[in-house]
C-alpha cells in the first residue's frame, strides 16, 4: 500500500477514535457480503464494501470486519483467501493482511462476557451478528455513525486526488459526446460513447447509472437511456460520472439537440445557470447547506416571475411551495466516497415551509465536497394535480404552465470543494454549453 494511503488510514482511524471517545464500549464495522443475483446460478452482483468499512481500510473485499476497542485499538479481521477464489477470480495482494475472521466470534464473546456493549456500523458483522444484535445500542449507535460521518465528510489529500482523477475522466467523456448530440442519435448511443471515454481516460467504474434523457424524458429525474432518438428542438439532459477507487464525480449538463436553444429554452437554461452560480458563490466554511438551496430558490423565483410563470414576491413564492413545484428537490448532496457521501440531516433540524427535503442539512466545513445542481422541471403529473392548482391558483400562471408540459427539464450540476478561504469548483473544466 502506498505510504500516503497508509498514513491517511492511520490518521482517519485516529480521528474517528478521538471523536468517538469510547469508554467500555467497542465497535465493529462490517464490509458486507457478496449478494447472489436471483435465478442466475452462482453469479453475484459486483461487490462494493460498505463505505464506512472502505473509508477505514481502503479494501474492497467481502467478509471483512474492522473492530475498535479503546484498550486494544484497531483490529482488522479478514477472511482468508480460499483456493476457489484464487482459481476463479484471483485475489487482491492484501487479501490475507489482518487477523483471521474466525477469531472474531471469540473476540465478541469476550466482550459480551465482560458486559461491554458492542455497536455494529457498516454492514452486519458475519458469524457473530447475534452477539452484536443482543447489545444493540440504539441512539448511541446513531451517535457513533454521526461522529464517523463528521470525520468522513472532510476529504484528505488521497481522497481529493481520486476525486480529481474521476473528474478528469468525466470531463473527457462529456467533451467526447458533445459533437455527437444531433437529431437521430439515440439516448443509448450517447451513453455508450460517454461511458467508453470515461474508462479510456482512467475511470475504473461508473459513479452511478448514467442518465441520458431527451425531450420529455428530461423531465424525469433519473431517466435510464433508451433507444429513443433525439429530435430537433429538444433538450437532452445528461447526468453521469466516472469513479476512481471508490471516489466519484457527478456532473449534469443540459444541451440543445439542434445546437442552439429556442428563446424559451435559452431563458430557462440561463436562469438555472445563474441560480447555480449564485449558490456556488456562497459556498464557504460555516455556511449552512440549506442557505445554498434558499439562495438558488429565491433567484429561480425571481426569474420565473420575469418569465411570466409565477406571480408574487420571491420570498412568498418559496415559502408557499410554488418554486418547489418546478424545483422539486434540494440543491445537492455530499459527494466523494460514492455519489452520496456521508450527508445527513443533523438532529433537531426541522424542514422549512416550502423547501423540499434536503439530503444534507448541516454547516459546511473546509474539506467538504458538495454538488450544486439547481433545476427546473415541467412534470405533467405535478402540474395536473387539482389540489396543487387550487392551493397555488394565485401564484402560478396556469395557462403558461400548461403550455410547458412537454418542455421536459433542465439541470446543471457541479462538484464544489469547500476550502479554508472559500471554494473550488472541481468540475469547472466541463463547459456548461459544450
Amino acid at each position: 500500500m502506498p505510504g500516503d494511503v497508509s498514513s491517511q488510514l492511520k490518521r482517519r482511524r485516529q480521528a474517528v477514535a478521538d471523536r468517538w471517545n469510547l469508554g467500555d464500549q467497542a465497535v465493529v464495522i462490517g464490509a458486507g457480503e457478496l449478494v447472489p443475483i436471483p435465478g442466475r446460478d452462482d453469479r453475484t452482483y459486483p461487490f462494493r464494501a460498505h463505505s464506512e468499512y472502505f473509508y477505514l481500510t481502503d479494501r474492497e473485499r467481502p467478509g471483512g470486519v474492522l473492530a475498535y476497542d479503546p484498550d486494544e485499538g484497531w483490529l482488522d479481521f479478514v477472511r482468508p483467501v480460499s483456493r476457489e477464489e484464487l482459481l476463479w477470480e484471483g485475489a487482491p495482494p492484501d487479501g490475507q493482511a489482518g487477523v483471521p475472521l474466525d477469531e472474531l466470534e471469540a473476540w465478541l464473546d469476550r466482550h459480551h462476557r465482560q458486559g461491554r456493549p458492542v455497536a455494529n456500523l457498516g454492514a452486519p458483522a458475519p458469524a457473530a451478528a447475534g452477539a452484536v444484535a443482543d447489545q444493540t445500542l440504539g441512539d448511541r449507535t446513531a451517535e457513533l455513525r454521526r461522529a464517523l460521518n463528521h470525520v468522513r465528510r472532510q476529504k484528505d489529500p488521497v481522497e481529493l486526488e481520486r476525486m480529481r482523477a474521476a473528474e478528469r475522466a468525466t470531463a473527457a467523456g462529456f467533451a467526447a459526446i458533445v459533437p455527437l448530440i444531433t437529431a437521430g442519435r439515440t439516448e443509448r448511443d450517447i451513453q455508450i460513447e460517454l461511458e467508453a471515454e470515461f474508462f479510456r481516460r482512467g475511470a475504473d467504474s461508473l459513479a452511478f447509472d448514467t442518465i441520458v434523457a431527451g425531450g420529455t424524458n428530461s423531465g424525469v429525474l433519473h431517466f435510464p437511456p433508451t433507444g429513443k432518438a433525439l429530435g430537433d428542438g429538444e433538450l437532452v439532459l445528461i447526468d453521469a460520472g466516472g469513479e476512481v477507487r471508490g471516489y466519484a464525480s457527478d456532473v449534469t449538463r443540459t444541451y440543445p439537440v439542434s445546437g442552439s436553444f429556442t428563446p424559451e429554452q435559452a431563458a430557462l437554461h440561463d436562469l438555472v445557470d445563474r441560480a447555480g452560480q449564485a449558490a456556488t458563490s456562497r459556498c464557504a466554511a460555516g455556511i449552512e447547506f440549506r442557505e445554498l438551496h434558499r439562495t438558488a430558490a429565491l433567484l429561480i423565483a425571481e426569474g420565473l416571475v420575469d418569465f411570466g410563470l409565477l406571480r408574487g414576491r420571491p420570498e412568498s413564492l418559496v415559502q408557499s411551495g410554488a418554486v418547489t413545484l418546478f424545483f422539486p428537490h434540494g440543491i445537492g448532496h455530499m459527494v466523494g466516497l460514492g455519489v452520496r457521501d456521508a450527508g445527513e440531516v443533523l438532529p433537531g433540524r426541522e424542514p422549512e415551509p416550502g423547501l423540499p427535503g434536503l439530503r444534507a442539512d448541516l454547516p459546511l466545513l473546509a474539506g467538504h465536497v458538495v454538488t450544486i445542481e439547481p433545476r427546473l422541471y415541467f412534470v405533467p403529473a405535478l402540474l395536473a394535480d387539482p389540489d396543487t392548482r387550487a392551493s397555488l391558483r394565485d401564484q402560478v400562471n396556469w395557462e403558461r404552465a400548461d403550455g410547458l408540459t412537454g418542455f421536459g427539464g433542465i439541470r446543471i450540476e457541479n462538484n464544489v470543494l469547500i476550502t479554508d478561504d472559500g471554494h473550488e469548483v472541481l468540475t469547472a473544466d466541463i463547459p456548461i454549453l459544450g
